[in-house]
């Protein structure tokens, strides 16, 4: 059995390559074995990184499929890195599709909310909006805050976004 940091190193080679094929079997075979720390880390860094749609598009529905709650704290620390605006909407949505709860990221959400594109924003919508349910009213007053405060003035798409965000909240 390979150690987590070898496993590590092979998918990097593996996604580095360009190889279609051999990406495919990479990330078929992730799906198959239990997680490793990074490998989300190097899925998200080939897709932000990538022009290849069909090698986006598997590391997008990999990423929609997690199942493992232990992923989330790998997620949200790829969240806070540079990420292209594309590749940061499409971890946020993939937060929400794969059905892991998020809760306990709401503020971190709303922050990423403030801070992103429009894309986003909306993304970010979702993800607070699926966890509503499983925040405390300390927990939903704390991210109104910080969408009262951080929120633009005046009439903008992204202003009623956060209206309504606060709205499912209150």
């Amino acid at each position: 059995m390979l150690s987590s940091e070898n496993k590590r190193k092979e998918l990097e080679h593996i996604l580095s390559s360009g190889n279609f094929v051999r990406i495919t079997r990479a990330i078929q075979q992730l799906r198959d074995d239990p997680p490793f720390v990074g490998a989300i880390g190097l899925l998200v860094t080939c897709y932000d990184g990538s022009d290849n749609n069909s090698v986006k598009r598997l590391i997008e529905e990999f990423l929609n499929d997690l199942k493992d709650q232990t992923s989330c704290s790998e997620i949200m620390a790829e969240l806070k890195k540079d990420l292209k605006p594309g590749t940061l909407s499409m971890l946020v949505s993939s937060c929400w599709q794969s059905g892991l709860n998020y809760a306990g990221y709401s503020g971190e959400f709303a922050c990423l909310f403030l801070s992103g594109d429009y894309l986003t924003a909306l993304e970010c919508f979702t993800v607070i909006e699926s966890s509503a349910e499983n925040l405390s009213q300390v927990e939903k007053d704390a991210i109104i805050k910080i969408l009262r405060e951080g929120s633009p003035t005046g009439i903008s798409e992204k202003n009623a976004l956060a209206l309504e965000l606060i709205s499912v909240l209150e």
